[in-house]
């Protein structure tokens, strides 16, 4: 008899409840102005400055559809801009805009929050380990 293992459902979960957390922590920090997925864009683009959007695509793991209205939602807020890309005019960059890089302290303080609250009563270890297994299984479905 095989074991049937719950590791998809725990990780959807897990998913689903901290977006709610995550929402009400960036909220007692001040930050109203765009939800927990809209952050995964603007965190990569508070590293990078500007990016093209198919690579955005990618570094989020957002399929482009959902990209581009995330981004069309951004845009009518003036937290990003985009622009053609000086070598491929018919490629778009993405870059966040001072009003979107404003938030940027309040998001991070907002994001270590969220990290204790995410691995309190983990040691170190545990920790280390859980996000090694992650990274293994995040390769995995990027591979399928």
């Amino acid at each position: 008899m095989s074991t049937r293992r719950e590791g998809g459902n725990l990780v959807s979960q897990v998913h689903q409840i901290s977006g709610r957390v995550f929402a009400k922590v960036l909220k007692a920090h001040g930050v109203e102005e765009f939800n927990p997925a809209q952050g995964r864009i603007l965190y990569v683009l508070w590293q990078e400055g500007e990016i093209a959007q198919s690579e955005l695509a990618a570094r989020t793991k957002l399929d482009k559809s959902t990209l581009a209205l995330m981004l069309d939602r951004l845009e009518e807020q003036r937290q990003i801009e985009r622009l053609s890309d000086p070598s491929d005019s018919r490629k778009k960059n993405v870059r966040s805009t001072a009003k979107d890089r404003a938030l940027n302290d309040a998001y991070t303080a907002a994001s270590d929050e969220m990290n204790e609250i995410f691995y309190r009563g983990l040691s170190e270890t545990e920790i280390e380990r859980f996000e090694k297994s992650l990274k293994k299984i995040l390769a995995n479905l990027d591979d399928y």
